[in-house]
């Protein structure tokens, strides 16, 4: 009878311990997953630099040719990209050649400018 209270206790402990460590598990993953969110979030809002080459104010789109980092000479003829312009950003200023720092956020697809700039 002793025998078997002790295995009973000694398996209520492991079990215990087994729930622990899948609640830490669970809190890890949960961390690392919110990390990895606003580490992406983060990395999306820094300003980039880039030339306009072309301004559709009909449809509110900017075509940008990002500038390129890296060693001097390096190649700088990457297609532009084109972003939906958001409320509050001025097209009337801004011409075709212009350069240009911006920040971008990206919902449902579309990328939209949030913030731009000339330089």
């Amino acid at each position: 009878m002793i025998f078997s209270e002790n295995r009973y206790t000694l398996f209520r402990i492991m079990l215990q311990e087994r729930e622990n460590a899948m609640r830490l598990a669970s809190m890890i993953s949960v961390g690392v997953t919110a990390f990895a969110i606003a580490g992406s979030v983060a990395l999306a809002q820094q300003p980039r630099t880039g030339t306009i080459t072309e301004i559709n104010r009909l449809n509110n789109t900017v075509a940008i040719r990002q500038t390129q980092n890296g060693t001097v000479g390096a190649n700088s003829g990457g297609a532009a990209e084109e972003f939906k312009v958001g409320s509050g950003v001025p097209l009337e200023t801004l011409h075709a050649g212009d350069s240009v720092s911006f920040s971008t956020s990206e919902a449902g697809g579309a990328k939209t400018i949030t913030k731009l700039e000339k330089r």
